[in-house]
């Protein structure tokens, strides 16, 4: 018994090293990113992020000025020489990011889960055959679906507009929403809703006052799904919102920085850092949630 104690111990420390071992080997290339992004340019050019401790190099804010900002600015080369550019402006395109990604992530969550109470709850014709067509849309690549929806956009005048995007994205993201809010509001238990049912209440009542704060680890989940999806796409919004500067979202911009940037390494990593930042607030916010999420529904009984 005491040395199967041990033996359980020691695979729960075997465990404990290897998740430590794989979060820095994750941690190392953000943390190289960052670093890069507070170096001068001559400083990124003439070595490794890694030798920024030993070099005693000046660490500054100058590359998030320059590719946050859109105004014209004069910088010395490598050369000596003055020369004046203008940034890179991707504070707007921040704000374009949240302006697409903040809706495209509240609407299908809504609407997922008003459909996931119904197929899981509520008794109506063709309910188990619409569930099956929800679940075969899993395997429907989004990029077939792109010209088409297009035509009907510039049919619609749809094209370039953020209404456009956000019901692009939540056509896109349903049908995974519903079937995994189908997961975990199928495992709610029944007498919850029988009472509420026999107490007189609608179905309304029931989702928002019962469905909606029961299912926050589902809801959580989801969010991080669809937010990271969205506020990582590029194909989508380069189909439906275009290139030009006032709807461009942060990942056109870095793509166009890639290509007219290609050797400014202190600005590439400056604003992939910019594009990081939210996204991994956002993953640990709501990580306490992700794993409960994920499993609804796995186990029944």
């Amino acid at each position: 018994m005491v040395g199967a104690k041990k033996k359980k111990k020691g695979w729960i420390y075997l465990v404990n090293v290897i998740l430590l071992l794989i979060v820095v080997i994750w941690s190392v290339p953000i943390f190289g990113v960052l670093v890069s992004s507070l170096r001068p340019k001559a400083a990124v050019q003439s070595s490794g992020w890694w030798n920024a401790i030993e070099s005693e190099d000046s660490f500054t804010l100058d590359n998030y000025k320059q590719v946050l900002g859109g105004s014209k600015y004069t910088f010395i080369d490598s050369s000596g020489n003055e020369v004046r550019a203008t940034g890179d402006n991707l504070s707007r395109a921040f704000v374009n990011s949240l302006t697409v990604t903040i809706p495209s992530v509240i609407i299908p969550i809504l609407i997922a889960s008003a459909a996931a109470f119904g197929f899981a709850w509520l008794i109506f014709p063709g309910r188990k055959i619409f569930f099956t067509i929800v679940v075969a849309l899993l395997v429907v690549p989004l990029q077939i679906a792109l010209i088409p929806i297009l035509r009907d956009y510039q049919t619609l005048g749809l094209t370039g507009s953020y209404l456009g995007i956000w019901l692009a994205h939540t056509g896109f993201g349903l049908p995974l929403g519903i079937y995994l809010m189908f997961n975990y509001i199928s495992t709610i238990p029944r007498d919850i809703f029988e009472s509420a049912f026999l107490d007189g209440a609608r179905p309304m009542v029931v989702f928002s006052r019962l469905v909606l704060p029961l299912s926050i680890p589902a809801i959580a989940s989801l969010a991080i799904f669809q937010f990271l999806w969205v506020w990582n796409d590029l194909l989508v919004a380069l189909v439906f919102l275009g290139g030009t500067n006032d709807v461009a979202v942060l990942t056109q911009k870095l793509a166009s920085m890639v290509g007219s940037r290609g050797q400014d390494w202190h600005l590439l990593t400056s604003g992939a850092f910019v594009t990081m930042i939210i996204p991994l607030i956002v993953f640990f916010a709501l990580q306490r949630y992700f794993v409960q999420g994920l499993m609804a529904g796995s186990v029944k009984g």
